[in-house]
């Protein structure tokens, strides 16, 4: 018998269930995340929170103007505490194993009390203006190390403006306790002369293969130099690394005494076993009493300061000539007249300069 479509009984029952629940908790609130004051920047940098310390480096190397003032004034109020604290350049060729080093290094300098940051340029993309900032996965155990700061900054198109950004950076690392800034650049080329600039003592790392090296560096590079280290000593590398160290040797007598009164001494060291590591700091802790007897420390870092004063003065005017609504108009315009050859450049500079001064 078949059954009846008017009887209820026989149809399916659907049971709602429990009902499901609500998207948002009813319960929560949403609360609005309010940015740090100048007085929060400033209280968690001298406190040594990392955190705040990053964030307030983060506004320094903003492109926002309300970014970069605060930025100033967060630099203007730790600037007292600026300063008590030993600056390291350290550069070499891309292969030299320089990231392995600074960990290797920073390490032991940790074990000796020290409290270290370390500030990494790294290479951007001029395509895709892309960073690698992958220093803290290179370093691992100074990433993970309490006394230890860790900052990669990308290194954009103007290397001045970061070169000056991290001389701000190392202000507010020294603002914060750490005794001991190490400055990685990106290799060995022009920015070198920047960030020795910023640095109380720099260090050259070398590969073993003098001839080849002898070749690929430049002069000035080596002259720079207040200690030269051939790294990757360790294996079958120590005879070349050997032969290496001899070749430095020799051709340093070459060079000009240096202004320090100090002589760069060529070691050899491995940063994956340590050996040698222990000598470099000795020699460091040999040419900062040197520097600091003779009166040359305190003098290289007043020439510093006026260097990047000098430097400050020349972005700035640079920046605010070409954000001048009338160079800004005609910029393109000059531009594509010196490509295509109708004007020379100089006669393109000068015809914006008079723009510029025309205004207002």
């Amino acid at each position: 018998m078949a059954p009846d479509p008017s009887d209820d009984r026989t149809r399916p029952q659907v049971r709602t269930g429990v009902p499901p629940p609500a998207a948002v908790n009813p319960h929560w609130q949403h609360k609005a995340r309010t940015a740090p004051s100048l007085e929060d920047y400033v209280a968690g940098i001298l406190a040594g929170d990392r955190v705040m310390l990053g964030r307030a480096i983060t506004l320094v190397e903003s492109k926002r103007s309300d970014h970069q003032q605060l930025g100033q004034q967060i630099i203007e109020r730790c600037l007292p505490q600026a300063g008590p604290s030993v600056r390291i350049g350290i550069t070499g060729v891309p292969g030299v194993g320089k990231s392995t080093f600074i960990e290797a290094f920073g390490l032991q300098l940790l074990a000796a009390g020290k409290r270290l940051a370390v500030l990494a340029v790294d290479p951007s993309s001029q395509r895709t203006k892309g960073s690698i900032l992958g220093d803290k996965t290179r370093m691992p155990q100074l990433a993970t190390a309490q006394e230890a700061f860790i900052r990669p900054s990308p290194a954009g198109d103007s290397l001045g403006g970061v070169a000056r950004k991290s001389r701000e950076t190392i202000m507010l690392c020294e603002a914060a306790g750490y005794d001991t800034i190490l400055v990685e650049t990106v290799g060995v080329g022009q920015s070198e002369v920047a960030v020795h600039a910023m640095v109380d003592f720099f260090l050259l790392l070398l590969i073993p293969g003098a001839g080849d090296e002898l070749q690929g560096i430049k002069r000035g590079i080596v002259e720079m130099a207040d200690l030269l280290a051939v790294n990757k000593a360790d294996g079958d590398n120590i005879p070349r690394a050997k032969r290496a160290q001899a070749e430095y040797r020799n051709a340093l007598h070459l060079f000009p005494p240096t202004p320090s009164g100090w002589t760069p001494p060529v070691v050899t060291c491995s940063a994956l076993s340590g050996e040698g590591l222990g000598d470099i700091q000795t020699q460091l802790q040999q040419y900062l009493e040197l520097v600091k007897n003779n009166g040359y420390f305190d003098q290289r870092r007043s020439e510093q300061a006026t260097y990047w004063l000098h430097q400050a003065i020349e972005q700035q005017l640079g920046d605010l000539f070409l954000a001048h609504p009338s160079v800004k108009k005609a910029y393109p315009q000059l531009e594509q007249a010196v490509l295509r050859g109708d004007i020379s450049a100089f006669q393109a500079a000068e015809q914006l300069i008079t723009l510029f001064r025309q205004e207002k």
